[in-house]
């Protein structure tokens, strides 16, 4: 990584800390050790430092399967000083999915996105479509890699989801679905 990016996550790290990422239990350990590996995953696959960073810290708002917000959204702008505009809105769309609404359709280009926060339906282009899908790959993949009972419960949904979404997905985190999830139509 350039230098500016190891200085925007250090300001991350410095952030997350503050708001008690370290402590707060999820799989594989706390949240912080989650979003570290989120990151670092992203990284592997080649993906942009915006969208590294976004991995850092997708989880600053809450999602709709994490309720837990580390920054309020009237707080937006600390994060973009911490990690930058691009990445900041990143996060913001990542937390804004209404999932249930929004992940069937996510691959289709016309497509509906739910934001959760307004009740909004949006339509991202292909890039946003293509970032979202990439953060949630590393998220849920790094989830199902270090909880066995994650992986049991919801590995089948999740390949067929990511299985759907692999016109979006790279491939190294196709790949990497694979290795953690299994091949398609034999068990894994």
């Amino acid at each position: 990584m350039e230098r500016v990016d190891e200085e925007m996550t250090a300001k991350a790290l410095t952030i997350l800390r503050a708001a008690g990422a370290e402590t707060i239990e999820h799989p594989g350990g706390t949240l912080l050790a989650h979003l570290r590996r989120v990151g670092e995953l992203l990284a592997s696959w080649g993906a942009r430092p915006a969208l590294v960073s976004a991995g850092l810290c997708h989880a600053f708002y809450g999602t709709d399967g994490f309720p837990v917000a580390l920054l309020d959204l009237g707080r937006r702008a600390e994060l973009v000083e911490a990690i930058g505009a691009e990445a900041e809105a990143l996060v913001h769309f990542y937390a804004s999915c209404d999932r249930a609404s929004s992940y069937r359709e996510l691959a289709d280009e016309r497509g509906t996105f739910v934001d959760r926060f307004t009740g909004a339906p949006v339509f991202p282009d292909l890039g946003a479509r293509r970032d979202f899908a990439e953060l949630t790959a590393a998220n849920e993949l790094d989830i199902a890699a270090v909880s066995p009972e994650a992986r049991a419960r919801y590995g089948a949904d999740l390949l067929d989801l990511f299985t759907r979404w692999r016109p979006l997905l790279s491939e190294p985190a196709w790949a990497h679905c694979l290795g953690v999830l299994g091949q398609p139509g034999r068990e894994s």
